[in-house]
């Protein structure tokens, strides 16, 4: 018996949620005496675009920083800003630094040497001096660390606002989506009508056209027939891009570009609706289709 092995191979999940490219979140943090702060902000843009504003110590990390947002998001712009600051809400622990203050002696001692007259140094004097108080300082490798940890927290908190959005973002397009449906089911019927009226208004042209014996008169009226008459396909091609907009965003995941581009072909076939239009309710229904469909293109510009 001859055994045939194979190896089961497990792929994991895309992620199926829709992300708004707009967001916002802030954190901070407390080191010694000095606060660490991010903010991140983003906004719609058709690529991933990330600018950095990052206090003098912390700017080693913008490549670090870099690969962590670029991991997690795939469209909009990001404005980042990580600051290290002084908190001067804190309590500091303030010593004295007894090389500065030595180094301040020996310059009093010349300075009196050279001008005896001159005033002696007052206690705030030699306070403000530079580096007479030294503070807690923070090694450069612990504040990287805690602001790469504090990057990570508060992308998740944009990327969890982002998908909250996004959310909202779908509901609305399919909400739109289902009125588009609903117009064209409630238009279809109207069609055979329609058709059956303009070719009652030809053959009255026509008769009226060959009594003439007009030969181009009689070619217009044929062609003009031809691109009235031929809404069928409209319709049917409007179906199929709202099916194609409910199966896309069933699938979710990084899905803004193919609703763009949903959106441009279904405004294509509205216009072509509306300019073929046989009678007043037809031209009415291209006309709120398209209203709709502006109506998701400005949700969908906003989607990742």
């Amino acid at each position: 018996m001859r055994v045939v092995t194979f190896t089961l191979r497990f792929f994991p999940a895309a992620d199926t949620m829709i992300h708004s490219m707009t967001g916002y979140a802030v954190a901070q943090a407390a080191i010694g005496a000095s606060t660490l702060g991010i903010e991140l902000r983003s906004v719609n843009s058709r690529y991933l675009e990330i600018q950095f504003r990052l206090s003098e110590e912390l700017r080693v990390l913008e490549p670090a920083l870099r690969g962590l947002f670029a991991g997690k998001l795939r469209r909009g712009k990001l404005d980042c800003r990580l600051y290290f600051s002084p908190d001067p809400a804190a309590t500091r622990d303030e010593q004295m630094n007894a090389p500065a203050l030595a180094r301040l002696r020996r310059l009093e001692q010349a300075l009196r040497a050279e001008f005896p007259e001159a005033p002696a140094l007052h206690a705030a004097d030699i306070l403000r001096w530079p580096g007479v108080l030294s503070e807690e300082s923070v090694a450069d490798d612990v504040l990287r660390a805690k602001a790469l940890e504090l990057a990570r927290q508060v992308l998740g908190e944009l990327v969890a606002t982002r998908a909250r959005e996004g959310e909202k973002l779908a509901n609305i397009v399919r909400e739109r989506a289902a009125d588009m449906a609903a117009r064209v089911e409630v238009v279809a019927p109207l069609v055979p009508a329609a058709i059956a009226t303009f070719q009652a208004k030809l053959a009255e042209r026509l008769r009226e056209a060959i009594g003439s014996g007009d030969d181009d008169r009689i070619r217009q009226e044929v062609a003009m027939f031809g691109m009235k008459i031929d809404v069928d396909e409209e319709l049917g091609r409007l179906r199929t891009h709202l099916a194609e907009i409910a199966r896309v965003l069933e699938r979710g995941g990084e899905c803004g570009k193919r609703l763009d581009f949903l959106m441009q072909e279904l405004g294509r076939e509205a216009n072509t609706l509306g300019a073929k239009a046989g009678s007043q309710p037809i031209s009415d229904c291209a006309l709120e289709l398209k209203l709709l469909i502006e109506q998701m293109r400005e949700q969908v510009q906003n989607i990742e």
